[in-house]
């Protein structure tokens, strides 16, 4: 049985009447999930020729489509942004085709998650963004910093793994999954969202929205100065499967024997 929690993260004097907003959504690239991955430089580079970038699922499904659903019906805008090279531009065009009204690039190499989030940090703030939505994590790297990151370097609140978003005036009233039931969040504007299952469904581009996405401005601007504090040493690949051994089902106790020895599972 699921029981509501209830978290206030806001003065009371938010209005019932809801206004425009102007959504922020992160977006990146990952490998499409049939890719076979690999490594160069010393195994300290992503191999990435030849291989099929897709939106990252979290970002597309939860995150973009919430932010484009909210707007159908409340008003606003939906602003993406990417940190990268021109190569992410198709990856951006296809969150267009869904519905953003337009995209930002910062043209520069994502080289690690503190820098993406002060990339994204400092132009939500200067462009005066009411809501910054990420996915909950990326496909690739699983790592669920950037929401924590973006909101921290913005001096934003932060709400995580939300289920749920909507929004009465310039108060968001944010579902989100706990252990034995729902926590329910309030937060005024502005504000920083990592969004989980639940938020949203897969939404297809269809014909009207991806020509619409060709001539939809997609802004590139400069990166700004930022301290590189990690440096990655080395990756590897997980150890590769080893044989299988097959059991007599007429003989437990070799099964047990191998269980107990070679496998140490018992």
């Amino acid at each position: 049985m699921f029981v509501p929690f209830l978290t206030r993260l806001l003065p009371n004097f938010a209005t019932s009447k809801i206004r425009h907003m102007k959504y922020l959504v992160c977006i990146s690239k990952a490998p499409d999930t049939t890719t076979k991955i690999t490594f160069t430089d010393n195994n300290t580079k992503f191999a990435e020729s030849g291989v099929q970038f897709i939106v990252n699922p979290y970002d597309e499904w939860y995150a973009l489509v919430r932010a484009i659903e909210l707007k159908e019906k409340n008003g606003g805008t939906v602003t993406t942004i990417t940190v990268g090279g021109a190569e992410n531009d198709p990856i951006i065009r296809k969150a267009l085709a869904i519905g953003a009204d337009n995209a930002v690039r910062i043209d520069a190499p994502a080289t690690d998650a503190y820098f993406v989030a002060s990339q994204i940090s400092k132009y939500a703030t200067e462009n005066g963004f009411d809501v910054v939505l990420t996915g909950k994590e990326t496909i690739d790297y699983n790592g669920s910093q950037m929401g924590g990151m973006i909101a921290t370097l913005a001096e934003y609140p932060f709400v995580s793994l939300a289920t749920k978003l909507e929004f009465e005036g310039s108060k968001a009233i944010i579902e989100k999954d706990v252990q034995g039931g729902v926590e329910i969040v309030e937060v005024n504007t502005p504000f920083v969202l990592s969004a989980a299952k639940g938020m949203a469904e897969q939404r297809i581009p269809n014909m009207r929205g991806i020509m619409q996405a060709r001539t939809k401005p997609l802004t590139v601007v400069a990166a700004t100065d930022c301290d590189n504090l990690t440096e990655v040493v080395d990756y590897e690949l997980p150890a590769a499967k080893g044989d299988v051994k097959l059991v007599d089902p007429n003989n437990p106790e070799e099964l047990i024997e191998l269980l107990r020895n070679e496998a140490k599972a018992i």
